[in-house]
């Protein structure tokens, strides 16, 4: 989708700051998750503001996006607050559609992690706030490790694998009797595959002044692809599979090594009936730790005739750290907000017992430390589709070179309509 771009920025003043005690009124606050998710932190705002009151309005994943541009192009003004998917914020800032809340830059700085607080930033500006967060780890069947007589890897990571010490431990594990011996949990998706290239030094494939100039054909994307596609073609990584259909090739004892999120702690603490444990993401040997990062931020509609309350309500799940925590008590994600998170964590890494122990400061580590975000770009949304459809065909065996080529053509062309 090729989205006009107005380069107009949000009409609020960036010296301003919002009076929370006299804001009221009514927050309609948007997102694609299940109403049940926010219902502890719209209770602990109105407990705590209580002349302010928040409608919750879901539209499903799926159609979230088209439906938000719809109803933001449209000036629709009974959206005060709403869910920003991260890499989608600059496309929409360009547009005018979110407030600049520059004036929080330093407070949100100090909230969050670098990469949490970065990918807010467009053109010098703050346009959202982040709410959650996340990271991959490298999770492992030790039952099959034994059997196939592997030592497991360590959850600290001063001890990380590389992915070549991983194969070897994955093969010895499929000579013993598994199916494969690695799967990624976004087996096609380049939020899951971005660590690959950028431990390499490929970059993240855009890069620029603009942000629109793309780069996926340079020798480090290549070698990182064409170890990706060895792996399915070797039969090590299974075809046929994707989405989160793939965490139940772990569970069902399908696979030796599996990287994936934190939500996959309670997933496999529930329904994995063998032992199992964590370890840091892998890296290429030479090259630098990488993970990813990123999830949901919340901004601000510019169009909202209510933005004093709604910025109450938005600094409440930010920036103050019950609030933010409020956010997280349905689900297993992580919250942006540092303080949060410091309190979260050691919940998480108790789900999964033994299996899951010395995973909080796993975590805590890879966010400040090796965590890299999804590029900033006014065209990552076409980059995004393109690329993935990319990894797709190399996964089903396309020769490495000339789909990365093809690839980039097809970006520049959808990019030649944004400059």
């Amino acid at each position: 989708m090729i989205l006009a771009l107005s380069g107009c920025a949000g009409s609020t003043d960036p010296e301003a700051s919002t009076d929370s005690a006299s804001a009221t009124g009514t927050v309609q606050f948007l997102g694609p998750e299940d109403p049940a998710v926010f219902e502890p932190v719209i209770a602990a705002f109105e407990a705590e503001y209580p002349d302010i009151s928040v409608e919750y309005s879901q539209v499903p994943f799926d159609t979230y996006a088209t439906t938000l541009q719809q109803r933001l192009s449209a000036k629709d003004e009974t959206i005060d607050v709403f869910a920003v998917d991260q890499p989608n914020l600059a496309q929409i800032a360009a547009q005018g559609f979110l407030e600049d809340l520059s004036d929080l830059k330093e407070e949100a700085e100090a909230a969050t992690s670098p990469a949490q607080y970065e990918i807010n930033i467009y053109d010098d500006k703050m346009y959202a706030l982040s709410i959650w967060n996340s990271t991959q780890m490298l999770f492992y069947n030790k039952d099959i490790l034994d059997t196939a007589g592997v030592e497991a890897p360590s959850v600290d990571q001063a001890d990380r694998w590389t992915w070549d010490e991983l194969q070897a431990a994955g093969e010895k594990a499929q000579a013993a009797g598994m199916e494969s011996g690695f799967l990624f949990e976004q087996v096609e998706a380049y939020y899951q595959l971005q660590p690959l290239m950028e431990s390499l030094g490929g970059g993240s494939g855009i890069s620029g002044d603009d942000m629109l100039t793309v780069d996926v054909t340079n020798d480090q994307w290549v070698q990182a692809m064409q170890w990706y596609s060895d792996t399915f073609a070797s039969g090590f990584s299974p075809r046929g599979v994707g989405g989160f259909q793939t965490s139940a090739v772990f569970t069902d004892q399908k696979t030796a090594f599996f990287v994936g999120g934190p939500w996959d702690v309670g997933n496999f603490a529930a329904n994995a009936d063998f032992t199992w444990g964590i370890a840091p993401h892998p890296y290429f040997d030479g090259g630098d730790a990488v993970t990813p990062t990123g999830s949901w931020s919340w901004g601000i509609n510019s169009a909202s005739r209510n933005k004093d309350a709604a910025r109450t309500f938005l600094e409440f799940a930010a920036l103050d750290a019950a609030g933010n925590l409020a956010t997280t008590e349905v689900q297993t994600i992580i919250p942006a907000n540092s303080d949060a998170a410091a309190q979260y964590l050691p919940k998480l890494e108790a789900l999964g017992g033994a299996s899951s122990a010395g995973v909080a400061d796993l975590i805590g580590y890879e966010i400040d430390n090796t965590a890299v975000a999804r590029p900033v770009s006014v065209g990552y949304v076409q980059f995004e589709s393109l690329i993935n459809k990319a990894f797709g065909d190399i996964r089903n065996g396309s020769d490495v070179v000339e789909r990365l080529e093809q690839a980039q053509q097809q970006i520049e062309d959808a990019w030649s309509q944004l400059r």
